[in-house]
């Protein structure tokens, strides 16, 4: 499989969760499956979701986008936040069997498939002890021929290692771009023979190049809001700007894109990678894809980029 995802959070549209925008704005849900499959033309074969983005409404839109080719993409996806698809707002966390194995089946409805390739553990404050019981059910899942495989996006070294025995454990999706890894779930992954799938590979759009403030955005853009990650809040954002200047020709060697350079440095920090960027448009999927025949950057620039960034061993 190319080392090339989509993520698909933006597409759910607007949404709240824990009293908070958690959506990236309005989304053209024609738009959003031409991109789901611009993206699938383009040699993309992992679509990455979650049941919470825009309270199921993701989920429906990749059903739709992946209807003409089902059988030839990765479709994986979240469980453990809870929330309420009518009013569109989330405020809770629960990781029980009881709850996984319901929201296994809300997933497999809404996205009209009979098995998810890649369930995943979402709430990034996961316990070993919630991971273990939330296991057990994707066990179960597994002998019922529902889920295939499974994973976690909380990475926490002893929530990686109660994942990964239970036995079906393939990938952990975590913090992976210019401005940092997270070297713990990076030593884990290595530890037990799991893919590293690269969440905000473009840190939430910032290499894109195309924001300097964060006036562009909706007021209700989940980027503004964002408690974990501080690339658009107005007082770090001058910051941001100014290490993505800075890297900006390294990445942009060999005839790419700053967005193709982002990626490439993806792959080049850790051979298990799969970068998974947001997309929004055909365009954005087709100029992710363009990046895959350009390959990664060098040991030698990714140790350029990491020390003109200054980067952190976490961001």
């Amino acid at each position: 499989m190319p080392a090339l995802g989509i993520g698909t959070w933006a597409l759910g549209g607007e949404w709240d969760f824990g009293g908070r925008p958690a959506g990236w704005g309005p989304a053209d849900d024609d738009v959003s499956v031409a991109a789901v499959r611009a993206a699938y033309d383009s040699g993309v074969r992992l679509i990455d979701t979650a049941d919470v983005y825009g309270c199921g409404h993701s989920e429906r839109v990749v059903g739709r986008a992946v209807r003409p080719f089902r059988d030839d993409v990765v479709i994986a996806t979240k469980v453990g936040l809870v929330f309420d698809e009518v009013a569109r707002v989330g405020s809770d966390v629960d990781l029980s069997a009881a709850h996984v194995l319901v929201a296994c089946d809300a997933s497999l409805r809404r996205l009209g498939v009979d098995h998810i390739d890649l369930l995943q553990i979402h709430p990034g404050g996961c316990t070993p002890e919630q991971a273990a019981e939330a296991v057990q059910a994707f066990e179960q899942l597994v002998e019922a021929g529902k889920i295939r495989a499974y994973g976690t996006s909380a990475t926490s070294p002893d929530v990686i290692a109660t994942v990964a025995a239970g036995g079906h454990c393939v990938a952990v999706q975590q913090q992976l771009n210019v401005f940092g890894a997270d070297e713990p779930a990076l030593a884990a992954c290595d530890e037990h023979d799991l893919a590293v799938l690269a969440r905000t590979p473009l840190a939430m759009g910032l290499l894109s190049g195309r924001y300097r403030t964060p006036d562009p955005l909706a007021p209700a853009d989940v980027r503004r809001h964002y408690q974990w990650l501080d690339y658009f809040h107005a007082d770090r954002m001058p910051e941001w700007v100014a290490r993505v200047d800075a890297v900006r020709e390294i990445l942009t060697s060999g005839g790419r894109t700053l967005v193709q350079g982002a990626l490439a440095y993806v792959w080049g920090r850790s051979p298990r990678a799969i970068a998974l960027p947001g997309v929004r448009t055909p365009e954005q999927a087709r100029e992710l894809a363009g990046a895959l025949p350009l390959g990664p950057l060098t040991a030698d620039q990714v140790v350029a980029v990491d020390r003109l960034v200054e980067a952190p061993s976490r961001v």
